[in-house]
């Protein structure tokens, strides 16, 4: 296969924790070509999608790890698969760039995730689809709700809806400290939505990351426990990773939420859950595959590469 990865600029890439590099050498393994290039190559000219792409090769060092060839014009229907692994923000630049999919898509491309799917499914906002799975919920600008909302429920988390890696996560307890100033700073005094969730202490024992590809989970999350004097567990805002086997809680959110994804063409979903409740559904660039794979073994890219091999077919049927 040719496999096409729209992307962050490799030569930023941490190998020893990507997992869009492990996807990479997953598919050079089993002998398909690999080709990668950016959302700023892109473009729509007399109706047709093409990008400036460069043919990659791995060189197995840890650093200087990949050989490009120079880039050509190529239609995006020209591959295999397409994978987005484009990181956020979720910028107006990134909705252009699924409108370019999309469209390449009619041409006949195969895009993974479908770029209409990821821009219907905000990963903050797609919780509410769920709504039996999560603490109580409030998205709103309006700072007398959110006021209203902290009064009812005492100790809060306040969010942005386009924020990843934990940025612009804040927690309110029942003394309301300096929760204006936090409401101001987040709605931009009222100009923007965000989310208000109730607190959930189980946060001390980390903010599970559940993949999810082809609508099956892997069998183990990733449970990304804060720091001390932290309330974030993410990797980027210095979590630590302990991979765990699927609680029968992980299990049922996973099982049930699953197969509608997949249906809507989110190939790869990472589902955050604190405790017993579904906080996140991540559908842009979900990671944690090297961490699971060198922690517990299970073959986290493989699981990815079959089920990419697998659609790439069935579309070509």
């Amino acid at each position: 296969m040719k496999i096409a990865f729209l992307a962050d600029p490799l030569a930023g890439f941490k190998t020893y924790k990507d997992s869009t590099y492990a996807m990479m050498v997953e598919a050079a393994r089993r002998g398909h070509a690999l080709y990668a290039f950016e959302q700023k190559d892109m473009a729509l000219n007399e109706g047709t999608v093409t990008a400036l792409v460069s043919r990659i090769t791995l060189t197995g060092d840890a650093h200087d790890w990949f050989r490009a060839e120079p880039q050509e014009e190529t239609r995006l229907d020209a591959f295999d698969a397409v994978i987005q692994r484009k990181d956020p923000p979720f910028d107006m630049e990134y909705v252009y760039g699924t409108y370019l999919l999309q469209l390449a898509e009619k041409q006949g491309a195969r895009v993974f995730n479908r770029p209409s799917a990821i821009r219907d499914h905000n990963e903050k906002l797609s919780i509410a689809q769920f709504p039996q799975f999560t603490a109580p919920t409030l998205v709103a600008s309006s700072e007398a709700r959110l006021r209203a909302f902290h009064q009812q429920h005492q100790d809060i988390i306040l969010k942005p809806l386009d924020g990843m890696g934990g940025a612009g996560v804040f927690r309110v307890k029942a003394d309301g400290l300096n929760l204006g100033a936090i409401i101001e700073t987040l709605t931009d005094n009222g100009k923007r939505t965000i989310m208000a969730q109730r607190y959930i202490p189980d946060i001390v024992k980390g903010d599970k990351r559940i993949l999810v590809i082809g609508g099956k989970p892997v069998p183990y999350s990733l449970a990304r426990i804060p720091q001390a004097g932290e309330v974030r567990g993410n990797l980027a805002a210095g979590g630590t990773g302990v991979a765990q086997p699927l609680t029968a809680r992980d299990l049922e959110i996973a099982e049930t939420l699953g197969p509608v994804l997949a249906a809507r063409g989110l190939l790869l979903v990472g589902l955050d859950v604190i405790g017993e409740n579904l906080t996140e559904v991540n559908v842009t660039s979900p990671t944690c595959f090297q961490e699971i794979t060198e922690q517990t073994g299970f073959q986290v890219a493989a699981m990815f590469i079959d089920a990419v091999e697998a659609h790439s077919q069935a579309a070509q049927v």
